[in-house]
């Protein structure tokens, strides 16, 4: 699509934020209203808009996907929408171990075992550990907290702890970002650990570059996006 307006502002709507183009609302992918709580958010996503070129290129415009997203789809049924994002505290990253390499294991935990007491402490819960791949179960009561902590949140908290749990592959980040219990930036280098020591153990790839460059990219976004809430 062309672009066909020369100014997106954020406007006041009922009691909330919502994003104008030369005066006429922006809507949703499903043609609902686009309309937020935080002025702030409102306006990153509007300047968003303002950023377009010649065409629309929604990569450009990862404020816009993840409100669109919380609106359209956890909107419409956030319980089930929490579900798939819920069902990672059965396989949380930082509960499997390195079972042959006794310098990633220390350094995952390291890195790792602060984030599971946190999240202990924070739900009054408990974790079981792992040394290789092979799945684990947690306890029930760990798995029902956690599954509670994720459907507390709304649909705009909602869409981009989905972006973050399946980026990093672990709940627990997402929620401590969430709680503002660690920074973006440190969360990143605990999802990422491994893939970073397999790179300085055996050199880099390009090709792994690139992609974990735009998980990082996607990362950050979604961590801006809870940020301007």
């Amino acid at each position: 699509m062309k672009r066909f307006w020369q100014q997106a502002e954020a406007v006041r709507e009922d009691g909330a934020w919502g994003i104008a183009l030369d005066g006429r609302p922006v809507r949703t992918p499903k043609r609902a209203p686009l309309v937020v709580e935080s002025l702030v958010l409102a306006e990153a996503i509007a300047d968003e808009w303002n950023a377009v070129g010649e065409t629309i290129d929604p990569a450009r415009m990862p404020l816009t996907g993840i409100a669109n997203a919380a609106i359209d789809i956890a909107g419409a049924d956030a319980a089930a929408f929490a579900e798939p994002i819920a069902a990672y505290a059965t396989s949380d990253l930082f509960c499997y171990r390195d079972d042959r390499d006794p310098a990633l294991q220390a350094e995952q935990i390291a890195l790792w075992n602060p984030l599971l007491a946190w999240a202990e402490q924070r739900y009054g819960i408990e974790f079981v550990l792992a040394e290789g791949v092979l799945p684990i179960d947690q306890p029930d009561a760990t798995i029902a907290a956690l599954r509670d902590a994720v459907l507390s949140h709304d649909p705009f908290r909602l869409a981009p702890l989905t972006l973050l749990v399946t980026i990093g592959g672990s709940l627990v980040a997402g929620l401590a970002l969430i709680e503002n219990a660690y920074t973006a930036a440190e969360l990143w280098e605990a999802v990422s650990l491994d893939e970073l020591y397999q790179e300085r153990r055996w050199g880099a790839d390009s090709e792994a570059q690139s992609a974990r460059a735009r998980r990082e990219a996607d990362w950050h976004n979604a961590a801006r996006f809870l940020s301007l809430l």
